[in-house]
């Protein structure tokens, strides 16, 4: 039998041969040069029109969790802008044949986050590109772990909250004239949010900005029949643990501190944000879904 996103499974024995290597890469880090390979749900995540006609742009889209969510987007019927760094072009164009072949149209929009004009510009080609917006999904992030705060410089400081916040407010400023009532806005926090290591202080704090300001823009624009939500991932196999995200010596056991015992994988995130993005999700606003393997949140 083929799996696929509604099989049913025991989650704590899923991905069971998974064992994540010590290995380092540049940033940003290519999901085509990881190993083991994350699975995006390439083979495994199946569609049922939940999406269809819906007009989506994801940042971070050329892998890891924006690119599994680009993937379900494109299965459940969504056409897809993709926003991802000059440097991941390799991961953008295999993903992007990905959602071509699900039927989608798909627009490629490279570019550098921490640029207002990018952002700015990002949104407009986007609804030129797919002929309007309904769906956002602010996901690109920068994490750099850093283990004293005397050595944690004012470039990376500013570029973590350029990257992951400052990024959100320009793109998902410039959206708003595009979004209609029903369009849905879909921010990415994380576990760090809640339970900050020691380790990443600039990149827990952004995620705990990302939370605070989905939850005020969420009450703003809920009388527009806007929605606005966040997900809080735990710890994700992607490229951005093996670019010093973390140690190389936290490598071998990452996720292992989970109740579930291990890491978890983008495939087990785009369905969160397909339920977001969907109608399905229509009384929920305001709301930091965690998928974490079962560590506690607030």
């Amino acid at each position: 039998m083929t799996r696929d996103q509604y099989t049913f499974t025991n989650p704590a024995e899923l991905y069971a041969d998974f064992e994540p290597e010590q290995q380092s890469q540049p940033e940003p880090g290519l999901d085509a040069e990881l190993e083991p390979k994350a699975d995006l749900g390439e083979t495994t995540y199946r569609g049922t029109g939940r999406l269809t006609g819906r007009k989506a742009l994801i940042t971070g889209a050329d892998s890891g969790i924006g690119a599994a969510t680009a993937i379900a987007f494109a299965r459940e019927g969504a056409d897809v802008a993709m926003s991802y760094l000059p440097e991941e072009e390799k991961d953008a164009r295999r993903i992007a044949s990905i959602l071509q072949d699900a039927g989608a149209n798909v627009l490629t929009l490279p570019g550098d986050l921490r640029d207002p004009d990018y952002c700015r510009s990002l949104v407009d080609r986007a609804v030129s590109g797919l002929g309007g917006l309904d769906i956002l999904v602010n996901n690109g992030g920068k994490q750099v772990y850093n283990e004293d705060l005397t050595t944690l410089t004012d470039e990376q400081f500013d570029d973590t909250f350029k990257t992951n916040v400052y990024a959100m407010f320009w793109i998902t400023k410039a959206a708003l004239p595009h979004l209609a009532a029903g369009a849905t806005i879909i921010n990415t926090t994380s576990v760090q949010a809640y339970k900050p290591s020691e380790i990443l202080v600039d990149y827990a704090s952004t995620k705990a900005t990302i939370n605070t300001f989905t939850k005020a823009l969420a009450q703003q624009l809920a009388p527009k029949g806007i929605r606005v939500n966040a997900i809080a991932p735990g710890p994700i196999w992607t490229p951005l643990q093996v670019t010093e995200g973390q140690p190389q010596s936290k490598i071998a056991e990452f996720g292992k501190q989970t109740p579930l015992g291990r890491a978890g994988q983008p495939a087990e995130l785009a369905p969160a944000y397909v339920f977001l993005a969907s109608a399905e999700s229509s009384y929920v606003i305001g709301e930091t879904l965690n998928v974490n393997g079962g560590t506690p949140t607030p």
